[in-house]
C-alpha cells in the first residue's frame, strides 16, 4: 500500500510540474513548510526559501515476529531441490544466513574457500565468504553498509564445489563472475534476481510437501537460532549476520575470528545428502 501511495504522489508531483493540476495538490499529499523557521545557520547560504516536505497518507507497518524455519523443513526443502545451484543458494540463506539480495550479489572472486587465503590477499584463517556491498546489474543488494566475512563449514564448501561442475556443464563459456546464473532458463549465464531466490523458496515449500512457505528470512532466523542453540553468544550472532543492534546490552563487543569459526563450527550438521540425486 505505500508503495502505490509513493506512485501516486509521484504522479501527482509530475501533474502539477506541468501545470496539469493546481499547486494546491501539493497541500493534499503533504505536509509543508519553509526554511524560514529554521536557524539562520540551518537555512543554508543560498537564501532562498526551500520547501520541507512529509507525505500525509502512510499506512503504519506494524512488526511482526518471523519464525524459524526448522531443520526439518530445510532438509525437506534441501532434498526437492532438482539443481546443485538450488541447494548452494539454499544453504547460503539457512546455513550461511545470508539475505537474498546478498547471496545474489555474491560474486565468485568472493568465495575463499580454502584452509589457506593468503595466496589471495587474504589473512583470514579457513573456509569463508565476503559479503561486500556493492552496485549489481541484477538490482541485488546487501542491507549492511560494512563488509564482513563470514565462516562457511564443509556443507557450503561441497555444495559449492558440485554447483562448479554442473555450472561447467551447462555453461562451459560462461565467464560471468556473479556466482548464482541462470543456468536452466533464459537469459542464460545472468546473475539470478532477488525475487528468484524468494520464488525458489516458495517452490521448495510446496514441492517437499510442507504445511506453510518457507522464506529466506525464516532461513536466516534458522540459522541464527541454530547458533544460538550451539551456544553461540550475542555478539557472535550480530557479527555473523553483519548486523550492528544497538538495544543490544553488549553492541560494542569484537569477538575474535577464532570464536566466530568455533561458534559455525558448534552447529551440528543435518543429514543432508549430497549426492547427484534430484
Amino acid at each position: 500500500m505505500n508503495k502505490v501511495l509513493t506512485a501516486v504522489r509521484m504522479f501527482l508531483l509530475y501533474a502539477m510540474a506541468n501545470k496539469m493540476v493546481q499547486a494546491e495538490v501539493l497541500e493534499q499529499i503533504y505536509e509543508v513548510g519553509d526554511t524560514r523557521d529554521l536557524p539562520e545557520v540551518a537555512q543554508g547560504e543560498s537564501g532562498g526559501m526551500r520547501l520541507r516536505l512529509r507525505a500525509r497518507h502512510r499506512v503504519q507497518e506494524p512488526e511482526t515476529d518471523i519464525d524459524r524455519a526448522s531443520d526439518e523443513e530445510v532438509v525437506a526443502m534441501f532434498l526437492a531441490c532438482r539443481s546443485a545451484r538450488d541447494r548452494l543458494t539454499l544453504l547460503l540463506l539457512s546455513r550461511v544466513g545470508l539475505r537474498p539480495g546478498q547471496a545474489a550479489g555474491l560474486r565468485r572472486s568472493d568465495l575463499h574457500l580454502l584452509m589457506d587465503s593468503s595466496p589471495l590477499g587474504c589473512d583470514i584463517e579457513g573456509a569463508h565468504v565476503h559479503v561486500i556491498r556493492r552496485q549489481n546489474e541484477n538490482g541485488a543488494w546487501s542491507k549492511s553498509k560494512q563488509a564482513w566475512a563470514m565462516p562457511v563449514d564443509f556443507l557450503v564448501v561441497q555444495a559449492f564445489d558440485q554447483y562448479a561442475l554442473e555450472r561447467h556443464e551447462q555453461l562451459p563459456s560462461c565467464d560471468s563472475d556473479f556466482l548464482l546464473v541462470n543456468l536452466f532458463r533464459p537469459p542464460y549465464g545472468r546473475p539470478v534476481t532477488t525475487d528468484a531466490i524468494g520464488e525458489l523458496c516458495e517452490s521448495l515449500s510446496r514441492r517437499a510437501g510442507l504445511g506453510r512457505m518457507i522464506t529466506p528470512r525464516m532461513c536466516r532466523h534458522a540459522m541464527a537460532s541454530n547458533v544460538a542453540d550451539a551456544g553461540g553468544r550475542l555478539d557472535e550472532i550480530q557479527v555473523l549476520l553483519g548486523q550492528k543492534n544497538p538495544n543490544s546490552p553488549r553492541p560494542y563487543l569484537h569477538p575474535s575470528r577464532t570464536r566466530l569459526r568455533e561458534a559455525i563450527e558448534r552447529v551440528p550438521s543435518p543429514r543432508l545428502q549430497f549426492g547427484g540425486e534430484q
